[in-house]
């Protein structure tokens, strides 16, 4: 069974959104893409919430969601209980924020970063997993009660 993966944008990130899903599919996974369908001026939180329940409810194991800076969309996207929503610009950010933090969602700044670079992250995201261990203490005190 391959592994669930949840997806979405605003219309900074719309391209970025439809390359993702070709890449993942590709690979393999199974992508459901939450929107926009088209690279028409939108508002973020309008695709940020749906990811982020899918993924909170578990009918998603991962998000990914894209915007121009990020910030948008994993501002909203924390605003889950269950969701750990973390930016990363770089593989190496994406790679600690699974390993140390437990994320379940990556944000990606499509106006900061190349498609390429986009691809690695996101590879580098859901080829990772959480470390466990000490870092599981700490991500178990995130969430407010």
């Amino acid at each position: 069974m391959s592994r669930k993966i949840a997806i979405g944008s605003d219309h900074a990130g719309f391209e970025y959104k439809e390359l993702l899903i070709i890449m993942l599919e590709e690979a393999g996974y199974a992508v459901a893409d939450f929107g926009p369908s088209n690279g028409d001026s939108v508002d973020y939180p309008d695709f940020a919430h749906p990811v982020s329940s899918s993924v909170e409810k578990q009918e998603n194991e991962l998000g990914i969601l894209i915007c121009g800076s990020a910030n948008g969309v994993a501002i909203t996207a924390n605003k889950h209980q269950g969701i750990r929503a973390a930016i990363a610009w770089l593989e190496e950010i994406a790679v600690l924020a699974r390993q140390h933090n437990d994320a379940n969602i990556i944000c990606i700044p499509a106006r900061f970063i190349d498609t390429d670079l986009a691809k690695k992250i996101v590879t580098a995201f859901i080829s990772t997993d959480f470390e466990g261990g000490r870092h599981a203490n700490r991500v178990n005190k995130i969430a407010c009660s």
